[in-house]
C-alpha cells in the first residue's frame, strides 16, 4: 500500500511541475513581450535625452530610497531588448521600443537639473506618491492566486489517482453510503409486525440461521443467500427488514438502490465492492438493499438497449452475490413491488434462494395491524377493532396506519379526550374519498341529480347483494367526487367468479340508469362508475377468459405489457366488442331494477337529500319498513358545521374561553371558603361533563344502532 501511495505522489508531483514549467514560460513569454515596448536606461542618458528633446512625457515616483522614473519617447528608439527564455541562455535583439525606465539618486542638483531640462524643452512631467507595502500587495495579487491553483490541481490530480480501486487514497462518491444500523436506536422488534406470520417465520429462521448456524449445518444445510421480499406498496416490506434488523444482533447494512448510481462512470460497481467488503469483514451480518429494481432491472430492456452504468452496477451485483469468491456469512435482504421487471440472473436460486410475497393482509392480519396501531390510542367502549377490519377490504398496513392516526386528529378537533366510532367512520371516508367539502355551492337540480344518482347504486346494490353490500351512500361532496355509495364485500375474496364481476359492472351503471328514468337525461357524474366498469369489463375478456366469442386465452398481461397490446387488430376489434356488449347488458340490467322499485328508490333519494348521509341500518330500514331507524341522530360538532375558517376558529377560541373561565371561577370559590370550593367544583364538574355525556349518549345510541344494523343485516342473510 506504501508503494500504491508513493507512486501516486510522485504520478501528481509530476503534473504539478509540468504545469508550473507551462505557466513559468507563459508568463515569461508574456513579460518579455510586454518588455519589447519598453526599455532600461541609465539616469545620465535620461538626462541626455531630456536635454535633446526625446522625451514626450515622464513621472517622478519616490521608491525605496532613490526616484524611480517611466516616461514615453517622441519617436520610437532603436535598443535591445530580450526576445525571450530559450534553451542556453538569453538572447537580444534589436527593437523599436516608445516607452523607458530609470532611477536617479534623491539628491536636490539632479531634480533640479531634471526639471530645468524639461521646463525648458516643455515636456510634461508628473509626480507620484510612494506605493505603500508594494512588495505584499504585488504577493497577493500575484503569487496567491497562483498557490491557490496549484494546491487545488494537486487535490484533484490525487483524487483523480484513487479512482479505480478500494486501496490508497479512495473517491468519496466511490464508497458504500451505507453504514451498520446501531441496534440500540432500533426498536422495532417481530412483534410490532402483525399480519404477516408466514413471512416473520421465513425471516426468523434467517436470524436463527446467523445467530446459531450449527442448528442447521449438521443437517447440510447452507445459509441461504439471499430473501426477496416483493409486494403492493404499504404492506410493511421495509417494517420487516427493520424488524429483522432489530432481532438479528449481528450487523445489519441498509442502502437503497438508487444510493448505487450516480453521474459518474464506475460508482455503483465500485459501491457495490465496498458494501460487501465491509460486510464480509463483520460477517455474519446483512445487507438491506431497498427498491431494488432501481439497479437490478432486466439487462437490454427498453428502447435502444439497456444503460450501461446500471447494468454494470448489475453485474457487479451478481457476482458479489454468487461469484467465485463468494458472500459467506452474508445475507442479502431486497424489497421491491416489481418483481416481475427484476433480471432472471438475480432472482434465480443462489442468488435469491427465497422469495416471499408481502401481500394485501386478509381480515385478521387487519385487525391484528389494527391492534397494534392502537396501543398508544384511547378509545371509547363503541369502538370494534373486528368491524374496522370488515370495513377495510384492501387495506394496507400503511393504510390503516393512517386511518387511526386520522381518527386521532379528528377527536383532537372535537375536543375528546378518547376516539370513538363517529370519528373512525369519518376518518375512513376520508382516507377513501377525502374531507368533506360541506362549503361547496352546489345548485338545488344538481344536487337532487347527484340524491337520485346515488340511489341509484343503492337500490342496484340492495337488490344485487349476493357478494357486496351496501355499507353507506352520501351526497356530501368528497374530494373530485359530489357523492359516493360504498360496497363492501361480504368477506374477504381471492378470487372473483363471472357473476360477482357482472354485478359489479351492474351496480356502477346504477347512476346512469336512475339519471335516464327520472330526468331522462344525462351527467358527466358517470364518467368515474364507466372507467371502473370498462376496466372490470375489460378485464374479464383479456384476462380471466370469461368472454365465449374470445375464448379461455389471456390477451394482456397488465405486469408485462408496457408497450401496448400483442395482438392483432381483428382482435382488438373483436375486444372492444365484448366489452360494449358486457357493460350494455349490466347497464339494462340496472335499468330494470331500478324501474321495478320506482318507489324505493325515491324514498331513499328524499332521505338522501334531507339527511345527506345515510348508514347501512337507515339504508336497510327505509328499504324495508319504508321509515328511518328511531335514534337515528348524529352528533353535530359547530366546528365542522362552519361556513368559513374564521367561523370554525371564533368557535374553538369560544370554547377555549369558556373553559379558561371555568377554571378562573373554580381558583376563586376555592380562596373564599372550602365548602364552597366543594361546592363550586361539584358545579364545575357537572358543567363540564354535561357535553361530553351527550356526546357519548349519541356515540353510545349509534353503537348500538350498529350493533341492531349488523344483527338485522345478518338475518336478512
Amino acid at each position: 500500500m506504501n508503494s500504491n501511495k508513493n507512486g501516486l505522489f510522485k504520478n501528481s508531483l509530476f503534473y504539478i511541475v509540468i504545469f508550473l514549467l507551462i505557466m513559468g514560460v507563459i508568463y515569461f513569454f508574456n513579460g518579455s513581450s510586454t518588455n519589447t515596448q519598453s526599455q532600461e536606461v541609465q539616469s545620465s542618458q535620461f538626462v541626455k535625452d531630456l536635454k535633446s528633446d526625446k522625451v514626450k512625457s515622464f513621472s517622478i515616483q519616490p521608491s525605496g530610497g532613490v526616484y524611480k522614473i517611466t516616461g514615453q519617447y517622441r519617436q520610437g528608439q532603436r535598443a535591445k531588448v530580450n526576445s525571450g527564455f530559450l534553451v542556453g541562455g538569453n538572447q537580444s535583439q534589436s527593437k523599436n521600443v516608445t516607452k523607458f525606465t530609470t532611477t536617479v539618486l534623491e539628491n536636490n542638483s539632479s531634480i533640479a537639473e531634471i526639471t530645468k531640462a524639461a521646463q525648458s524643452n516643455d515636456i510634461k512631467m508628473n509626480a507620484k506618491p510612494e506605493e505603500s507595502s508594494g512588495f505584499w500587495v504585488n504577493l497577493l495579487v500575484y503569487v496567491l492566486p497562483l498557490l491557490l491553483f496549484v494546491w487545488f490541481f494537486y487535490m484533484m490530480m490525487g483524487r483523480a489517482g484513487g479512482q479505480g480501486g478500494g486501496n490508497g487514497r479512495v473517491m468519496n462518491f466511490g464508497k458504500s453510503k451505507a453504514k451498520p444500523a446501531d441496534s440500540k436506536q432500533n426498536k422495532v422488534r417481530f412483534s410490532d409486525v402483525a399480519g404477516e406470520e408466514e413471512e416473520k417465520q421465513e425471516l426468523v429462521e434467517v436470524v436463527e440461521f446467523l445467530k446459531d448456524p450449527r442448528k442447521f449445518t449438521t443437517l447440510g444445510a447452507t445459509i441461504p443467500h439471499g430473501v426477496l421480499l416483493e409486494g403492493p406498496p404499504g404492506t410493511g416490506k421495509t417494517l420487516l427488514a427493520k424488524a429483522v434488523a432489530g432481532e438479528a444482533g449481528v450487523p445489519f447494512y441498509s442502502i437503497s438502490g438508487s444510493d448505487f448510481v450516480e453521474m459518474f462512470v464506475g460508482v455503483g460497481a465500485s459501491r457495490v465492492r465496498d458494501l460487501f467488503d465491509q460486510a464480509k469483514k463483520a460477517a455474519p451480518a446483512i445487507i438491506f438493499i431497498d427498491e431494488i429494481d432501481a439497479v437490478g432491472r432486466r439487462r437490454g430492456a427498453g428502447m435502444g438497449g439497456g444503460h450501461d452504468e446500471r447494468e454494470q452496477t448489475l453485474n457487479q451485483l451478481l457476482v458479489e452475490m454468487d461469484g467465485f469468491s463468494g458472500n459467506e456469512g452474508v445475507i442479502v435482504i431486497a424489497a421491491t413491488n416489481r418483481a416481475d421487471v427484476l433480471d432472471p440472473a438475480l432472482t434465480r436460486p443462489g442468488r435469491f434462494d427465497r422469495k416471499i410475497l408481502v401481500g394485501r393482509p386478509d381480515i385478521n392480519g387487519r385487525e391484528a395491524i389494527l391492534k397494534v396501531h392502537s396501543k398508544n390510542k384511547p378509545f371509547a367502549n363503541d369502538v370494534d377493532l373486528h368491524e374496522i377490519a370488515k370495513q377495510t377490504p384492501g387495506f394496507v398496513g400503511a393504510d390503516l396506519a393512517n386511518l387511526l392516526n386520522e381518527a386521532a386528529l379528528l377527536a383532537a378537533r372535537r375536543n375528546k379526550t378518547k376516539i370513538d366510532a363517529s370519528d373512525i367512520d369519518e376518518a375512513e371516508d376520508r382516507v377513501i374519498a377525502g374531507p368533506a367539502k360541506r362549503n361547496r355551492v352546489i345548485s338545488k337540480e344538481e344536487r337532487e341529480t347527484v340524491a337520485y344518482h346515488e340511489a341509484g347504486h343503492t337500490v342496484v346494490g340492495l337488490v344485487l347483494n349476493d357478494a357486496r353490500v351496501v355499507h353507506k351512500v352520501t351526497i356530501v361532496p368528497r374530494g373530485r367526487a359530489g357523492g359516493y355509495a360504498i360496497m363492501l364485500p361480504r368477506e374477504d375474496q381471492q378470487l372473483m367468479s363471472k357473476r360477482d364481476a357482472m354485478e359489479q359492472i351492474a351496480g356502477l351503471m346504477g347512476g346512469r340508469a336512475a339519471e335516464e328514468l327520472v330526468f331522462n337525461s344525462q351527467s358527466s357524474g358517470a364518467s368515474n362508475d364507466f372507467e371502473q366498469a370498462t376496466n372490470i369489463a375489460r378485464a374479464m375478456v383479456t384476462q380471466y377468459g370469461m368472454s365465449e366469442r374470445l375464448g379461455n386465452v389471456q390477451l394482456e398481461n397488465p405486469a408485462q405489457d408496457t408497450y401496448g397490446p400483442r395482438y392483432s387488430q381483428e382482435t382488438a376489434a373483436a375486444v372492444d366488442e365484448e366489452i360494449r356488449r358486457l357493460t350494455n347488458e349490466a347497464y339494462a340490467s340496472a335499468k330494470k331494477i331500478i324501474g321495478e322499485h320506482r318507489d324505493k328508490h325515491k324514498l331513499i333519494a328524499q332521505a338522501l337529500l334531507k339527511y345527506e348521509t345515510l348508514d347501512e341500518k337507515q339504508i336497510l330500514s327505509l328499504w324495508n319498513t319504508g321509515e328511518m331507524p328511531e335514534n337515528s341522530k348524529t352528533s353535530e360538532f359547530p366546528s365542522e358545521r362552519a361556513a368559513t375558517f374564521e367561523e370554525a376558529k371564533r368557535e374553538l377560541e369560544r370554547k377555549e374561553a369558556e373553559r379558561q373561565a371555568e377554571l378562573e371561577k373554580q381558583h376563586t370559590g376555592n380562596e373564599t371558603s372550602e365548602d364552597q370550593s366543594e361546592s363550586n367544583k361539584s358545579n364545575n364538574d357537572s358543567d363540564k361533563i354535561e357535553k361530553p355525556d351527550d356526546v357519548s349518549s349519541n356515540d353510545q345510541k349509534q353503537n348500538s344502532d350498529q350493533s341492531n344494523q349488523d344483527d338485522h343485516h345478518d338475518d336478512s342473510k
